[in-house]
C-alpha cells in the first residue's frame, strides 16, 4: 500500500480516469450500456435484472437502462424483466422523489420491501450485546453503523429477490464514488455488474439528461440518507468536496492542491472496500510424513 506521499495523480487515475465529458456521444453511451447489461445476463443464464430505487439519479439513471435492456430482449424471451425494488427504512423523507423515478423508469415490476423492522432488530441485538460487554458505543457511532446495517439490509433483499427470479443484481456505483470508496462495503458496493462504471458524477447526471429525466430528478442533490441523526445528509459534505473537483479530478483537469491531498487521502484510506479480503497465501509446507 503506497501513503499519501508517494502516491500520484497518475496511480489512481490509471484505473479511475473517465473520458472527458465534451467527448462523450450520449446516444452511443445509452445504446453500449444497454448492450452491456444484454450480454451480461445472457452470459450467465438470466433474463431479469434487479435494482433498488432510491430517487437518486444514479438509480434513476441505471433503472432505465436497465429497463431499455429487458425492453430490447423481449422479443426473443418475453418473460425478461426488469424488478425495481423500494426499500424504505420506514417512511422515506424523499418519498415523492423516489416514486417519481419509478414513474420515469416504467418498470415491469416492483417490489416494495420495508427494511426498518430487520434493520431494527439486527442493530438492537448488536447494541445490546454492547451494553452486557459494558462498551455501549457512542450514539454518533451506533447511528452510522445503523446506516450500515441500512445498506447491507437493502442489499441483501436485492439479492434474495435475484435469486428467487433468476435475475442479477445491478450496482449503481460510478467511478466518483469508486474512488473515494463513497459506498458501504458489502452493501451498496455489492452487486453483480456496474452499469455507470467508467463515468463520474456529473456525467450520470447528463446520462440521465440523455435518457430524458427532467431537470427535477437529474438535477437533485445527492444524499445516502442513510443516518437517522443527520437525515438527508448530502454527500458532498460527507465527502467535505464536490463532487465537481472530484469530476475534474477524474478528467484530468487541474485542481488546487488542497483538494488534490484529500483525495488522495480518501482513495488510501477506503482501499480495503476496494480490494479483495487480504489471505493467508504463502507458500504451501507439506506436512511429515511421519
Amino acid at each position: 500500500m503506497s501513503d499519501n506521499t508517494t502516491l500520484s495523480a497518475a496511480d489512481i487515475l490509471r484505473e479511475w480516469a473517465v473520458q472527458p465529458t465534451e467527448e462523450r456521444n450520449w446516444p452511443q453511451e445509452i445504446d453500449r450500456r444497454v448492450a452491456f447489461l444484454q450480454q451480461t445476463l445472457r452470459n450467465a443464464g438470466r433474463n431479469r435484472l434487479v435494482l433498488g430505487i432510491s430517487g437518486g439519479v444514479d438509480s434513476l439513471a441505471a433503472g432505465r437502462l436497465c429497463q431499455l435492456a429487458i425492453e430490447g430482449m423481449k422479443a426473443d424471451d418475453p418473460d425478461a424483466t426488469f424488478i425495481a425494488v423500494r426499500l424504505p427504512y420506514g417512511t422515506q423523507a424523499d418519498e415523492s422523489d423516489a416514486r417519481a423515478s419509478i414513474s420515469f423508469i416504467r418498470p415491469d415490476r416492483t417490489d416494495t420491501v420495508d427494511i426498518r423492522p430487520a434493520v431494527d432488530a439486527l442493530h438492537a441485538a448488536v447494541a445490546g450485546a454492547a451494553d452486557e460487554a459494558g462498551q455501549r458505543p457512542a450514539e454518533a457511532s451506533l447511528d452510522f453503523e445503523r446506516g450500515n446495517v441500512k445498506a447491507r439490509a437493502r442489499m441483501t433483499v436485492q439479492y434474495e429477490i435475484a435469486a428467487l427470479n433468476n435475475g442479477l443484481v445491478v450496482g449503481t456505483d460510478h467511478n466518483a464514488e469508486g474512488v473515494t470508496g463513497f459506498f458501504t462495503k458489502w452493501g451498496d458496493g455489492a452487486c453483480d455488474l456496474l452499469p455507470l462504471r467508467g463515468l463520474n458524477k456529473r456525467q450520470v447526471r447528463l446520462l440521465a439528461k440523455a435518457l430524458g429525466a427532467g431537470p427535477e430528478l437529474y438535477e437533485k442533490p445527492a444524499t445516502a440518507d442513510l443516518e437517522d441523526l443527520r437525515p438527508q445528509r448530502c454527500d458532498e459534505e460527507a465527502l467535505g468536496m464536490p463532487y465537481d473537483v472530484i469530476d475534474d479530478f477524474l478528467e484530468g483537469k487541474d485542481i488546487a492542491d488542497t483538494d488534490l491531498r484529500r483525495i488522495k487521502a480518501q482513495y488510501l484510506r477506503t482501499e480495503h472496500k476496494r480490494a479483495d479480503p487480504p489471505a493467508a497465501m504463502g507458500p504451501f509446507v507439506a506436512a511429515p510424513s511421519n
